[in-house]
């Protein structure tokens, strides 16, 4: 994580250097030095990150280097704000240049000792990392995930001693996947069991594994090996040959146990096999690369053998079943009368649950939605709370968070539920701690996150690829590893929004707290935020001091309540809070765009949809980074034509359909083709008679998404001309002014045009 922030610095220092080379006179060297030492920093990073949950004090200086990011951005941001945002032009911009010269004077000598004092900090840093050592071997540099905690290997060894008794609702399952061994296919075949952490997808191929039934057809030519993330290739293929060989009563050869030669290791298995019916178990695949190099000794020898593997990951399933042929079974949570059968028989041994207890216990039950894992953890334990206690079973309900943190019987859970998070590139991290500022349950969709990755800077462009392609990917990503979960789709398939099973938001809520990442404040919280706040996401049910803190960058607003929403506003107002760069207000009661919201000079994204808000004040203008305007589902229905000196701007969402069948969009402007770096436009309203906002359409290049409302059979043949002109476009919506009115073309040229 605190790679992420330093090398997101790192970009701003540069540009900064490049771009602002008059502004830094007197500070230039500081920013120079303080760019090199971090830089030289971040090459321990990301190693660090993934030990800082175990040592603590890699944990401090991690922070330590985190807080320095925070605040070197912060000083940064105001040194623009101060230098660059009162920029005035003509007689009036030198009468004004000429009165703040002494005001910027003090501003540049403090800004200077800032930067001085970071210098500092950062020299300390660097020193702090010599003396605590990175102390690094050459083993320890590779690990993107770390040392496991031994929560993990126990865990997941306790998975495979289960008796059957135990197993709930794996039934079908299971019977698929005996079927499918043992079916009379003599080609080699692979099943590949796939799912999140903790659905139960060791504990459901080890039911398999040992079934008399497969034991018998495969004639104990088995072979079980967990790979992990940290696996050495060498070990994992002698473990396979010394389970063949003790499978066969065969004293496995020495050279076998001393050999690190992977090449004489595949070969032997490939003869010892070349003639058997076996059956090879990899338990826990993290790679499509691990998958590749240890495939190639399972040679297809027409005797039927079988290969399964269970993963997170949906490239790997994939790509071990379209090898060698095969099928997917992806694992889905229990039904709620599975997981109630499973909570009672932990929670109560076995037993029914009381009365008293049951309204609770299924409260609780509710937030481990299906996940065996989250079940069994929980459930056992409560079996060491007083059922006669019913507030103990209510602390529980009301403070799970806290009791995933202190509570040693849950360690196990959290330890395999970290995995995935901990497996992530470093810059997919961020990009999947933001999702839980959704509320929870939250339906998260999928472009409105892509656009909130980019304007928080998550994103990194790639040649070739804008930074929306970028962003999806990223999203996709996220979807492959399990972490998140498909919660809608569009009619062509593709994904149209995810969530986060509860458990593992929880989870995640606590490495954000411990890392600084953001704060999250609903029914309960303290009215108090934590004294340094950089992202801060307001829910449902939440008084809160909204007094501004100048760190502040991100604020979510998931609440009505009018309260809240007037001291956000005022903290705006009097520049508390005035480096947000991102601001989404849904469902905000405002019923007038807040002139306040005009002085975040350094806000990219600017959310109110499904507010009462009806016109936009000339005065955006002063927002020059901004990025997105999302005003769908207002009342807005006019544009001021000062908004065209936003050339920051890639998306503006303007359009209501809540009359449908009538839609409402937003009056073409004049000059709309100097917005060059739009990306989605969606929607303007054509002028009846006038044809050339539609020809200015045909400029905007970068195009994606269009929508076009009111047209006349006059526009045709201008449209028709402008779209032909967006190579990029992919999305395309039109409506005519009436029912009966028919474009002049029919829209029967439309197969021509470059959309998917």
């Amino acid at each position: 994580m605190a790679e992420s922030v330093v090398s997101f610095l790192l970009e701003k220092f540069s540009s900064l250097l490049e771009d602002e080379a008059k502004l830094l006179s007197g500070v230039q060297d500081e920013v120079v030095f303080v760019k090199n030492e971090l830089d030289r920093i971040r090459a321990f990073l990301r190693s660090a990150d993934a030990k800082e949950d175990h040592d603590e004090e890699i944990k401090v200086w991690v922070k330590q280097v985190r807080e320095v990011a925070y605040d070197a951005e912060d000083i940064i941001d105001d040194f623009l704000y101060t230098f660059e945002h009162t920029k005035r032009h003509g007689f009036y911009g030198y009468l004004c240049k000429m009165a703040r010269g002494i005001k910027n004077l003090k501003a540049r000598r403090r800004i200077a000792s800032q930067l001085q004092s970071i210098k500092r900090r950062v020299t300390d840093i660097s020193e702090g990392r010599q003396r605590y050592g990175y102390k690094r071997s050459s083993t320890e540099i590779g690990s993107s995930s770390g040392t496991k905690p031994c929560y993990y290997s126990e865990v997941r060894s306790d998975a495979r001693l289960l008796e059957e008794a135990q197993l709930v609702g794996i039934e079908s399952d299971k019977e698929g996947l005996l079927s499918f061994l043992v079916e009379d296919t003599p080609q080699l075949r692979v099943a590949a069991v796939v799912g999140m952490g903790g659905l139960g997808k060791t504990t459901l191929v080890s039911s398999v594994y040992n079934d008399s039934l497969v034991k018998n057809h495969f004639h104990q030519i088995q072979a079980w090996v967990t790979v992990s993330q940290s696996f050495k290739l060498d070990e994992v293929l002698r473990q396979i040959i010394q389970q063949f060989f003790k499978a066969t009563n065969l004293p496995v050869p020495d050279e076998v146990e001393k050999s690190t030669d992977t090449h004489f290791l595949k070969t032997t298995i490939v003869d010892f096999l070349r003639d058997k019916k076996y059956l090879v178990v990899l338990d826990d695949i993290w790679d499509v690369n691990a998958w590749e190099a240890v495939k190639v000794a399972f040679r297809n020898n027409n005797n039927g053998s079988r290969v399964m593997i269970t993963t997170r990951i949906a490239d790997v399933a994939s790509s071990s079943t379209k090898d060698v042929g095969g099928q997917i079974l992806t694992l889905n949570p229990l039904s709620s009368e599975d997981s109630w059968t499973l909570f009672c028989a932990k929670a109560f041994q076995g037993n029914a649950c009381p009365t008293h207890l049951e309204e609770i216990s299924r409260d609780i039950l509710k937030r481990c939605e299906g996940l065996p894992l989250a079940i069994v953890a929980i459930g056992s334990m409560l079996a060491t709370k007083d059922i006669n206690r019913v507030d103990e079973w209510d602390i529980v309900h009301r403070s799970l968070r806290a009791e995933l943190q202190d509570n040693t019987k849950l360690k196990g859970m959290q330890a395999i539920l970290s995995l995935s998070f901990n497996d992530l590139p470093y810059h997919l991290k961020h990009c999947f701690m933001y999702l839980i500022l959704f509320p929870e349950g939250y339906s998260i969709k999928r472009n409105v996150l892509i656009r909130l990755w980019i304007a928080e800077g998550f994103i990194e462009e790639i040649e070739g690829r804008t930074l929306e392609e970028v962003a999806n990917g990223c999203f996709n990503e996220l979807l492959n590893r399990s972490l998140a979960q498909v919660n809608d789709r569009y009619d062509d398939g593709r994904f149209k929004s995810c969530r986060v099973h509860d458990i593992v938001r929880e989870t995640m809520l606590l490495k954000s707290k411990d890392q600084g990442f953001a704060a999250i404040t609903n029914k309960g919280s303290s009215k108090r935020l934590p004294e340094r706040v950089r992202r801060l996401s307001v829910h449902e049910g939440t008084n809160i001091d909204a007094s501004g803190d100048k760190q502040l960058r991100s604020l979510l607003l998931f609440t009505e309540e009018k309260d809240v929403w007037n001291k956000f506003m005022s903290s705006f107002s009097d520049q508390r809070s005035r480096l947000v760069k991102v601001l989404d207000c849904t469902r905000a009661p405002a019923t007038t765009f807040p002139e306040s919201i005009t002085k975040l000079y350094h806000l990219r994204y600017l959310c109110l949809r499904d507010t009462a808000v009806s016109s936009i004040p000339p005065s955006i203008a002063n927002l020059r980074h901004l990025e997105t305007l999302d005003l769908k589902r207002t009342l807005v229905r006019e544009l001021p034509s000062e908004i065209l000196r936003l050339q920051c701007l890639r998306h503006v969402i303007v359009y209501d359909y809540r009359s449908y069948p009538t839609w409402h969009g937003f009056k073409a402007l004049k000059g709309m083709e100097s917005l060059s770096s739009l990306r989605k436009l969606m929607c303007v309203e054509a002028k009846q008679g006038e044809n050339e906002p539609m020809v200015s359409l045909g400029r905007l290049t970068q195009l994606t998404r269009l929508g076009i409302l009111k047209l006349g059979a006059e526009h045709g043949d201008a449209l028709f001309s402008s779209i032909r002109e967006l190579k990029l476009l992919r999305s395309l919506a039109l409506d005519s002014r009436t029912e009966d009115e028919a474009l002049s073309f029919q829209f029967k040229s439309f197969s021509s045009l470059p959309l998917l």
